[in-house]
C-alpha cells in the first residue's frame, strides 16, 4: 500500500527520501548491533530510564536499535507503507521532525512510568506515523494479510485502545514496551493538533495574504484620507502578483503535497514567513 493521487495502492508506488534514509539507516544500525555484545548494546545504545544523565543519547539511538530481526522488520514495514504518503504531504524535514518527536514521547512516557526497564526500536515513532496516517485518510483502505480491508482509523484506533490496555495491566516486563508504544501516539497526537504542525503553518500563511489582500483594498478608517493615487489602484502590480503567486502554491500544496513544490515557489514561501516575522 502506497499514497498515490486518488487513493492508495502499490501501482506507482515511489519511495520518498527520509523514509528510504530511515530504513538504510536502521538496516546498517541492526547489522552493526548484530557485531557487538548484546550486553554493551543495551548497556550503551538502549535507552535505560535509571541512567538518562549518564547516557543521555540514549533518548535517540534507541529508535535504531532492535531486540531482533522480527522486531526490525515489523517496525520497518510500518514506515515503509504508511511514512511516504505523510512525507509526500509534509516534507522530508517535517516528517523527519515528527518521526523524532513521536520517539522522544516514547521516551518520556517510559521514564515516567517504567522506569526500571530499557527500551530499543522504533515502535513509538512508528506508531505515530500511523496514528498521523490515519488521520490524513482515516478511510484508507489497509488490507490485513493482504485481503482484508480494514478503514486506516479503525486500525490505529485498534492498535491504540490495545496499546492503552497493556500499557496499564502489564508491568514493565514481558519484552514489549508498551509505555514506549503508547508515549508515541500521544505525542503524536498533541503534535498533530498544535499548532506547530504542517497543516496549521499553511492556513496561517493563507491567511496573512487574505488579510494582505484586504488591508492592500480596503484603506484604514483612522488614516487620514489621502488623493487617490494616478493608477486609479490601492496596490502596485507587483504586491499582486506577489499575492497570486502565494494563492498558487498554496492551492498546489493542497492538491499535490509539499514535495511537489519546486525551489523558487519554496522560497517564495521562506520569504514570505521572513517578512510576515519582520513586521509583527
Amino acid at each position: 500500500m502506497a499514497y498515490r493521487t486518488g487513493g492508495f495502492g502499490f501501482g506507482g508506488f515511489m519511495l520518498t527520501p527520509m523514509v528510504k534514509r530511515l530504513l538504510i539507516a536502521n538496516a546498517i544500525a541492526f547489522v552493526v548491533a548484530a557485531l557487538l555484545p548484546d550486553r554493551w548494546v543495551m548497556e550503551w545504545l538502549a535507552f535505560r530510564p535509571d541512567r538518562v544523565l549518564t547516557r543521555p543519547w540514549g533518548a535517540l539511538t534507541y529508535m535504531f536499535v532492535h531486540a531482533g530481526l522480527t522486531h526490525l522488520l515489523v517496525n520497518m514495514l510500518g514506515l515503509f507503507f504508511f511514512g511516504p504518503p505523510l512525507e509526500d504531504r509534509w516534507g522530508s524535514k517535517e516528517f523527519l521532525r515528527y518521526f523524532l518527536v513521536c520517539g522522544l514521547g516514547g521516551v518520556l512516557l517510559s521514564f515516567l512510568f517504567a522506569p526500571g526497564a530499557p527500551i530499543v526500536g522504533a515502535s513509538a515513532a512508528v506508531y505515530g506515523i500511523m496514528l498521523a496516517f490515519a488521520m490524513a485518510w482515516p478511510d484508507a483502505p489497509i488490507y490485513i494479510w493482504g485481503i482484508f480491508p480494514v478503514k486506516a482509523k479503525y486500525l490505529v484506533g485498534f492498535f491504540f485502545v490495545i496499546t492503552v490496555l497493556n500499557a496499564f495491566s502489564s508491568g514493565p516486563g514481558g519484552g514489549i514496551a508498551h509505555m514506549a508504544h503508547l508515549g508515541g501516539l500521544l505525542t503524536g497526537l498533541v503534535y498533530l493538533k498544535a499548532d506547530w504542525w504542517p497543516r496549521a503553518k499553511l492556513d496561517a500563511i493563507k491567511r496573512r495574504a487574505t488579510q494582505a489582500r484586504r488591508l492592500a483594498i480596503v484603506p484604514r478608517e483612522e488614516e487620514p484620507a489621502q488623493p487617490p493615487p494616478r493608477s486609479g489602484a490601492w496596490r502596485t502590480v507587483g504586491e499582486d502578483e506577489l499575492l497570486d503567486a502565494i494563492d498558487r502554491v498554496l492551492d498546489k500544496i493542497s492538491a499535490e503535497g509539499m514535495s511537489a513544490l519546486t525551489p523558487k515557489e519554496r522560497r517564495l514561501l521562506d520569504e514570505v514567513s521572513r517578512r510576515h516575522r519582520t513586521h509583527k
